[in-house]
């Protein structure tokens, strides 16, 4: 029997006392109280309560080696990145690697794969196929439906993956951006019960009083928290923590699940209702087998310095020490193999040229923001020589914008953006929610091609280059990922995304806010690899008006 000693901090009764809790066979098996002083506190686990491992660019394993430092114990995951790249297979491969460590790893059946019927994608999950992923185990719920419209007016296929989950007991994820009303009610009637998705107060006190869970969202890209802190203080039993999207130099330098903890705490959150949204809350809606620092309960815990940094001295799962701030990670990540789809070829600039209609005097573009996944539509008056759209107009903040289908030789779709701020070069990535082609912006087509081409020859990958710099990380598996450490993933990532910066963008995630630009389930204006997309509508909009 082993012993632990320190301030328990109990997040049911929200009380911290001195003590000692006995530890056999990975159970926790008493917890006393004593008189003695400690410096140091005990506390549940975190969980990350909806994350895509994948837009880490790290595998499980790898991904779990950077968490546990953080005090992140198990995560709630939707392996739908890899699902549309590589369908079964690939949500096999993430089991696979997540097997091989201790951290806690919860996957749900993608629900949406591909995202919609209006873009490419290397896979397609239906009912069936949903179905023999709910029976796996470690798949504990269906993931985040963002098929909303189809939720809403009863499509078969939706509905059919929705009965599945609630026929075995299991929960389901929501995605619904900026629903509220009649639609929501329906929606949420259909028996899907979080949303990661609020961006406002009076969405999220909706969303709550239609029955569902709010998962705080601050990732790499998608930043919540500041709008929705009074949900803590008028609804902490229905709040739940997550990152979403993240990448690996963020989970080195500003932490995972903890970082949010320590930014509640400086805006005044209470202690108790800021742990129970970060474990607790999340635990129980997904009935996950993680201990919460309770008799008979799996010795799942983390020991922290002091309740305001929450710096982590030592990691516990199943009553094995995982992380001591002194000796490192405890455990190996073992040798992930490398699979993939992706047809390669050859782009042009010629093939990104736009003529200009004779009888249109405006072009559609779209408007992206900072740190947020919604977009606006933008009309502007083209500068054009000899019919042709110019290729850029960065004085304006005008790139070009184009999609190239990976799963077949499709045309590339080209369309505009403004927010990216770039002056010589071009980005691309073949990390592009959600079918994951390839995105790519820049000021003019030559860039482009050859931004494009680089991510083809790798087979995945991203790279900012311009005239006299390139920079590039390789993701082999599935285009999406890479089998490196965390550490090498994150300086070879932070070399391309200096370069970025370099070259003139102001965003902080540039790489993330491009690979949101073709997801066509987040309002309002999109690009996919067959066109413009309005969200809105739900249909293709010209690049003319």
């Amino acid at each position: 029997m082993e012993k632990l000693e320190g301030n328990i901090v109990d997040v049911f009764n929200e009380v911290i006392f001195p003590g000692e809790i006995w530890i056999e066979d990975s159970k926790i098996v008493r917890i006393e109280k004593n008189d003695r002083s400690y410096d140091h506190f005990i506390l549940p686990g975190f969980i990350d309560a909806h994350v895509h491992i994948e837009s880490s660019m790290l595998t499980p394993a790898q991904f779990a080696r950077l968490i546990v430092p953080r005090g992140t114990i198990g995560v709630v995951t939707d392996p739908h990145e890899i699902a549309n790249v590589l369908g079964v297979e690939g949500v096999d491969y993430m089991i696979e690697s997540a097997g091989r460590v201790p951290v806690k790893c919860f996957f749900g059946a993608p629900s949406c794969v591909p995202a919609t019927a209006f873009e490419s994608s290397g896979a397609h999950l239906g009912v069936k196929e949903v179905e023999q992923l709910l029976d796996k185990t470690g798949v504990l719920f269906l993931s985040e439906m963002m098929n909303f419209p189809g939720v809403i007016h009863g499509d078969k296929e939706v509905m059919g993956k929705i009965e599945a989950a609630l026929l075995r007991g299991l929960p389901v994820d929501g995605h619904a951006p900026g629903l509220m009303g009649e639609g929501l009610k329906a929606y949420a009637g259909a028996g899907i019960s979080t949303d990661h998705e609020c961006f406002s107060m009076p969405e999220a006190l909706d969303k709550i009083g239609c029955g569902m869970k709010i998962q705080i969202r601050e990732g790499s890209a998608a930043r919540n928290f500041d709008a929705l802190i009074p949900l803590f203080n008028s609804h902490p039993e229905s709040l739940m923590l997550c990152t979403d999207d993240i990448h690996p130099d963020e989970l080195l330098k500003e932490g995972h699940i903890d970082r949010l903890v320590r930014k509640g705490i400086g805006k005044g959150v209470d202690l108790f209702k800021l742990l129970r949204s970060a474990s607790v809350n999340p635990v129980l809606h997904y009935d996950l087998p993680v201990g919460l620092l309770r008799e008979g309960d799996a010795a799942d815990c983390i020991v922290v310095s002091d309740l305001k940094t929450f710096e982590v001295q030592k990691t516990f799962i199943n009553g094995k020490q995982v992380y001591g701030k002194e000796e490192g990670v405890l455990f190996e990540s073992g040798q992930d193999r490398v699979i993939n789809r992706f047809e390669k070829r050859t782009l042009y600039p010629e093939d990104l040229q736009v003529n200009l209609p004779v009888d249109k005097t405006r072009v559609r573009g779209i408007q992206c923001f900072d740190g947020d996944l919604v977009t606006e539509a933008l009309l502007f008056e083209p500068s054009f020589s000899h019919g042709r759209l110019v290729e850029a107009d960065p004085k304006r903040d005008l790139l070009k914008i184009v999609v190239v289908d990976r799963y077949g030789n499709r045309p590339p779709s080209v369309g505009y953006i403004r927010g990216f701020g770039l002056t010589n070069g071009a980005l691309a990535t073949s990390v592009a929610h959600d079918s994951h082609n390839v995105v790519a912006v820049g000021t003019s087509d030559e860039f482009i091609a050859r931004a494009v081409n680089r991510i083809m020859e790798s087979g995945g990958g991203m790279v900012a280059l311009n005239s006299e710099k390139h920079q590039m990380l390789s993701l082999p598996v599935a285009g999406l990922m890479s089998p490196l450490s965390g550490e090498e993933v994150a300086g070879a990532y932070a070399r391309v995304e200096n370069l970025a910066r370099e070259m003139g963008t102001k965003l902080s995630a540039p790489f993330m806010t491009l690979s949101f630009m073709s997801l066509l389930v987040i309002p309002k204006l999109k690009i996919g690899d067959q066109g413009l997309f309005d969200v809105d509508r739900f249909s293709f909009v010209s690049l003319f008006e």
